[in-house]
């Protein structure tokens, strides 16, 4: 089909088929970024924007910015430290009831917009509520009862 025709069918126009971007590809630029993100690992592309300035390439943040997501560049992660080995005590292993409780706090809100707390004490071994304490205040003194 010629060109003519299938712009006509597609409703497009014949020039911005034709047309061919004048714009530069930006190699060198390109290249020196990588080579300043190879450099500085841990700078992000606003660093690495005010390097290139410091440079003396004048160009656009947001240039800078489309350059660095197209290359791919990123943020280097940081490894985690190694811990040393056998250090922490491990947690004794508990397998009879009410040897050790947990205590959580659920919130929530009635429909006249009051807050109410319950207070949960769970068995960790059965994992038995073995007391909900609901009120709209609860405090941290130690109650008597």
């Amino acid at each position: 089909m010629s060109e003519r025709r299938a712009c006509r069918v597609i409703d497009a126009d014949r020039k911005s088929v034709r047309y061919r971007s004048t714009r530069d590809d930006d190699a060198d630029l390109r290249e020196k970024l990588r080579g300043l993100a190879n450099q500085r690992r841990r700078f992000g592309y606003r660093r690495l924007h005010i390097l290139l300035r410091r440079e003396g390439v004048m160009i656009n943040r947001k240039k800078t910015q489309g350059l660095y997501k197209e290359e791919g560049l990123a943020v280097r992660r940081r490894r985690s430290r190694r811990r040393a080995i056998g250090t922490t005590a491990p947690a004794p292993v508990l397998a009879l009831p009410n040897q050790r409780w947990s205590l959580d706090f659920v919130h929530d809100q009635m429909a006249s917009g009051r807050r109410f707390r319950v207070l949960n004490v769970v068995d960790d071994v059965t994992r038995e509520c073995l007391a909900a304490v609901p009120d709209t205040s609860i405090l941290g003194a130690p109650c008597r009862s």
